[in-house]
């Protein structure tokens, strides 16, 4: 059963907003269907509370899933191949990620599943068992 949507100050209110990574959350960015298979996963694992996982449009160059963890979870583990962190801190690069409101036209990103106050952030131990059990 999903808990009601939690919105944390990092969660706009209308639209969408860039974030840096390592900021306010790590985000792990998956590429396509594979990130589709992994965030169903999830979800399903989880009773629909899999925490905040970010969508975006679908593009001729293929579409990515975010997952949004806890700042400082993504660097604790080795990420198999097509599987990137962002984590910011220590990078040479930043790297920002759109995080779209609750409700509303947030086009070209969308929830996958959004935060909640059970599950503010991925769980980055589910995570990659998820993505490493293939």
């Amino acid at each position: 059963m999903t808990s009601a949507n939690h919105r944390p100050g990092w969660v706009p209110l209308s639209g969408h907003q860039l974030h840096v990574a390592g900021v306010h959350f790590d985000a792990v960015r998956i590429e396509g269907l594979h990130g589709e298979l992994v965030a169903d996963h999830l979800i399903g694992a989880t009773d629909e509370d899999a925490g905040p996982i970010v969508c975006e449009a679908s593009r001729a160059r293929g579409r990515w899933v975010y997952f949004l963890l806890p700042t400082g979870a993504a660097r604790r583990y080795d990420w198999p191949p097509g599987v990137q962190q962002l984590a910011g801190r220590g990078d040479r690069t930043v790297t920002y990620i759109g995080i779209p409101a609750l409700d509303g036209n947030t086009w070209p990103l969308r929830w996958y599943s959004a935060p909640t106050l059970t599950a503010p952030y991925v769980d980055a131990v589910a995570l990659h068992t998820a993505v490493v059990r293939d």
